[in-house]
C-alpha cells in the first residue's frame, strides 16, 4: 500500500480524542493497511491512526508475534507493573522511563469487525496502553519520570 507521514509532538492531532469507528469501508481497509505499512517502514512496534492524521480509533501493532489491528479498542482489565524506556514514532530519538502495567486485557473489533479479546504482557501489554492513549490525544512523555531524552543518552549508559 502506501507509507503515510507520521506526525510529530507539536501536530495538534496528536492531542485530540478519536471517534470510534462504526463499520468497515475500503477506506478504513486502505488506513489499515498503510498504518501496518508505515509503522514496518518505521520500524515501530505500534501506530494510532491519529499518527497518521486520522481521528479514529484504530491501532496496529506488532511485538514481533505478527500484526495486530485494534479497532475501538478498551482496556478491561491491568495487573502488576513494569517500568522500562519508552519511545514513539512521534517524537523520534527521544525515550523515557514509563511505568505501566505488566498485564493488560483489551476489548476491540478485529478488521472483520468482529469483537475480540486479547491478552498481553510485558512489551505487548506496554504496546497496548501506548496506542490507546494515543486514541485519547494522551502520548508517553505525560507519564515519563524524569525527563524525556536522546536515545543515544540510553545506549551510552548501557
Amino acid at each position: 500500500m502506501a507509507i503515510r507521514k507520521i506526525r510529530e509532538v507539536g501536530d495538534e492531532v496528536l492531542t485530540k480524542p478519536c471517534k470510534e469507528v462504526p463499520k468497515m469501508t475500503l477506506r478504513t481497509k486502505i488506513l489499515i493497511n498503510d498504518m501496518l505499512d508505515t509503522m514496518y517502514e518505521a520500524m515501530g512496534v505500534g501506530l494510532a491512526a491519529p499518527q497518521v492524521g486520522i481521528l479514529k480509533r484504530i491501532v496496529t501493532i506488532d511485538v514481533g508475534d505478527g500484526p495486530i489491528v485494534l479497532i475501538n479498542p478498551v482496556i478491561l482489565e491491568t495487573d502488576g507493573e513494569q517500568c522500562g524506556e519508552e519511545g514513539c514514532l512521534s517524537l523520534p530519538g527521544k525515550s523515557g522511563l514509563v511505568t505501566r502495567p505488566n498485564y493488560v486485557k483489551v476489548r476491540a473489533l478485529n478488521e472483520e469487525m468482529e469483537e475480540v479479546e486479547l491478552e498481553g504482557e510485558g512489551l505487548l501489554a506496554r504496546a497496548f496502553c501506548h496506542e490507546i492513549d494515543h486514541l485519547e490525544g494522551k502520548m508517553y512523555m505525560e507519564l515519563v519520570e524524569g525527563g524525556v531524552h536522546d536515545v543515544e543518552d540510553c545506549e551510552e549508559e548501557e
